[in-house]
């Protein structure tokens, strides 16, 4: 078995958080296709520019390997890119350099990354294309609108799924004691005899339903929001109803046991 390329794994690690299919957009395929095999809510698509045509606002990442970012492929990347979507360099040749940041500042990116890429070796940008309001509530909702409400696990193909979890204690990672003991408690409905867990398919789906929520005064006391994969919700003995919406909440909302080691690191 070939070893992974170490190079996909960095990409993997500065994508963007997204709904449940994350579009890639792969400058001249040179990153290629096997970086699907380690993410299968990736979409990838191959791009020529300034040949090709591609959709503005729509992709959630941009990437480009080993070719120098020239201004018609950043102007051009920005277009393609969704408000807080990712621009992504590699270039194994090269060394960090105050000049890229300028580069992508000139071309209107923001929170610009640039570091050593394996080992010092090689070098990593990353810039976001801006968001079109500070109001991080209606960009939350603007994120939670891309994948689609009241669904089943059977029509969802995302890889991971959220809840939103009540923590005993309530404390960060960094003040628990060692081997402290901890309890995840998830957000679910009494319906007859049996129960269903009230799951999101993606961060902004989850926090847009909170808001609402906590608002009408049908939930409180959440504060974490447990990650797990689509294979361990699988596996779970509850009902599972995906992307609920606070207005077709008609029972009180109770909350279930869940084995929080089950779960996922976040994102970033």
């Amino acid at each position: 078995m070939t070893s992974p390329n170490p190079y996909h794994a960095l990409i993997l690690k500065h994508l963007p958080p997204s709904p449940s299919t994350l579009h890639l957009l792969d400058v001249e395929g040179r990153v290629g296709h096997e970086i699907t095999q380690l993410r299968d809510d990736l979409s990838r698509h191959v791009v020529h520019w300034p040949q090709d045509s591609v959709s503005d606002g729509k992709a959630d990442a941009v990437v480009l390997f080993d070719r120098l970012p020239e201004a018609f492929i950043l102007n051009r990347a920005l277009r393609a890119l969704r408000p807080g979507g990712r621009l992504i360099v590699l270039l194994p040749q090269a060394a960090p350099s105050d000049a890229f940041v300028r580069l992508l500042e000139a071309h209107g990116y923001i929170r610009i990354l640039v570091e050593p890429a394996l080992e010092g070796q090689g070098v990593l940008i990353r810039g976001e294309k801006p968001h079109t309001t500070a109001d991080t509530h209606e960009r939350v909702d603007v994120a939670a609108s891309r994948d689609a409400d009241m669904l089943t696990l059977e029509t969802y193909r995302g890889r991971y799924i959220y809840l939103l979890v009540i923590q005993t204690p309530n404390k960060p990672v960094w003040r628990l004691a060692p081997d402290e003991p901890i309890s995840w408690q998830a957000a679910a409905l009494q319906l007859g005899e049996s129960l269903t867990l009230l799951v999101f398919t993606s961060l902004p789906k989850a926090v847009s339903f909170m808001q609402v929520a906590v608002m009408q005064g049908i939930l409180s006391d959440v504060n974490k929001m447990g990650k797990f994969t689509r294979q361990v919700a699988s596996t779970w003995p509850h009902h599972l109803w995906l992307n609920p919406t606070p207005e077709a909440i008609k029972h009180p909302i109770t909350f279930v046991h869940i084995d929080h080691t089950t779960a996922e690191a976040p994102d970033e």
